[in-house]
């Protein structure tokens, strides 16, 4: 036979489009040619293909070889091509029987030596490839990372010469069981160990309950950092579903991921906006995408460039980012919890007419305004964090544990999900009209703070996201004006 086909996947974004390989053998000057809008990454497979087969003891034929890769509008990069371009290189060479690969999908990078090497994008090419009810055949370091998925047959070998004996019915390989240990939910990080501070620890926890973003202020050293590294071990856990968007977000990126937990995303703030939105001529997701289903964290919020931090404004209302370039449009999830952490001056000291700090009024100002309004409204509770003092810092009494407030935690998310499918924080104002009812007193009091707060109509509904949220903590079915007062508290401390 001079011609074969085998099929592979791309990635664009986070999704994996199908690809065929097509194979022509013909006679002519010893060549090989890719087409198909192949990238410098592929286009160089040819010279890595070559040696593989060679030194995995087949022979490399002298003659016309073309290589089309199908669809040809569609861009191909990486390395992840070099094992069905030689798988389609020894079946048209009739080195390997026909139409043994059908059901089949491949990816995975050569090296010079045959060996399988690891690519990224593993989970995603899995679900694609669990769709199409293929199985798949991959490098033996991705193979615990696509058995995660259910119902796919996932096939692990480590070198060309292993793949051609599976098909040849001389060295059947086993498909891949998953290891189940690797959902592993245990933080190393325990709210028990933040001394006092008992209304940012309140805060935190109405965050996790409902979706929140948080911003805390106070002068270095009160434990804002330690209180925002804490968060991910108080929110309820990932289900299935959301497990393997994240792995599949991390597998894209070729990022390090603890699969089963939330992700912690603490981007430093020298960072650029594509850094945090994703983006590149190849666009990649960035910490906000990172952050999915978990916790973007800015330390130092001030610090970071206003420009930089205005691109967060879109995504924290649309839970996504859409990426445009003149070939293609992406969209990258971006459902993450912001918390962020500033002192109230260049110096740190300003809080409570500290003596130490020595900033004029006017660099306060300058500096608090380095954070723009429209960002500030879209942040939920404002939390002064206050200086310990030294009997606090002393007291060895026992405080409540991450497993404790993570069990008031949970209660109140599933009260949520049952109640209108979603976590208060994505109740649109049309929901709230239905799930979040105030009494009389209640309507009054959010009539007064709104004139006195000049709160716009989305800091209005966000105060009505957190009080509904408050009530859920407290098991109440209604909105009382105690847990109204207290959304609002969280709200007055703007700058």
């Amino acid at each position: 036979m001079s011609f074969a086909k085998i099929n592979t996947r791309g990635l664009l974004g986070l999704h994996a489009p199908l690809i065929e390989v097509e194979v022509h053998m013909s006679q002519g000057l010893p060549s090989l040619t890719i087409v198909g809008l192949a990238e410098a990454a592929v286009r160089e497979s040819k010279d890595r293909v070559r040696s593989a087969i060679i030194n995995s003891g087949f022979v490399f034929p002298t003659k016309r070889l073309t290589i089309n890769l199908a669809p040809a509008d569609l861009p191909k990069d990486g390395s992840r091509l070099d094992l069905p371009i030689a798988l389609g290189i020894l079946i048209a060479s009739g080195q390997l029987p026909e139409n043994i690969t059908d059901d089949y999908e491949f990816v995975g990078e050569l090296a010079l030596d045959g060996q399988l090497r690891a690519v990224t994008g593993t989970l995603s090419i899995a679900m694609a490839c669990q769709q199409a009810e293929h199985k798949l055949l991959l490098p033996q370091d991705n193979a615990q990372e696509a058995a995660q998925l259910p119902d796919i047959a996932v096939y692990a070998a480590s070198s060309l010469q292993q793949v051609c004996e599976h098909f040849s019915n001389m060295n059947k390989i086993e498909a891949t069981i998953a290891e189940r240990s690797l959902l592993d939910q245990h933080y190393r990080s325990d709210l028990a160990d933040v001394k006092g501070q008992l209304r940012p620890r309140r805060a935190l926890e109405i965050a996790a309950a409902g979706g929140h973003s948080i911003l805390f202020k106070g002068p270095p050293g009160t434990g804002k950092t330690l209180l925002a590294s804490r968060l991910p071990s108080i929110l309820p856990p990932l289900n299935a579903d959301e497990n393997l968007q994240v792995a599949s977000i991390y597998s894209i990126a070729n990022a390090s991921h603890q699969f089963g937990q939330r992700p912690f995303r603490a981007p430093h703030h020298t960072a650029s906006a594509i850094a945090l939105v994703g983006g590149g001529s190849h666009p990649k997701p960035g910490e906000i995408t990172l952050a999915h289903l978990g916790v973007l964290f800015l330390d130092e919020l001030p610090e970071f460039d206003r420009k930089v931090l205005e691109v967060l404004r879109q995504p924290l209302e649309s839970k996504e980012i859409v990426i445009s370039r003149a070939s293609r449009q992406i969209t990258f999830p971006a459902n993450f919890q912001l918390i962020a952490a500033m002192n109230p001056c260049p110096c740190g000291y300003a809080f409570n007419q500290d003596s130490r700090c020595q900033c004029s009024a006017d660099a306060i100002k300058r500096y608090q305004n380095r954070i723009s309004g429209p960002l500030l409204d879209r942040i939920d509770l404002h939390i002064d964090v206050p200086p310990l003092k030294a009997q606090e810092l002393q007291d060895d009494r026992p405080v409540e544990s991450s497993e404790t407030v993570r069990t008031r935690v949970i209660n109140a998310y599933h009260l949520q999900i049952n109640r209108q499918n979603c976590l208060n924080q994505a109740l649109s104002p049309k929901q709230l009209e239905t799930y979040a009812i105030l009494d009389d007193p209640s309507k009054n009091m959010l009539e007064m703070a709104q004139q006195r707060l000049n709160l716009s109509a989305r800091a209005y509904h966000r105060i009505l996201r957190v009080a509904r949220t408050i009530a859920d903590l407290g098991q109440s079915e209604l909105i009382q004006s105690m847990h109204l007062s207290e959304a609002l508290s969280y709200r007055g401390q703007q700058h």
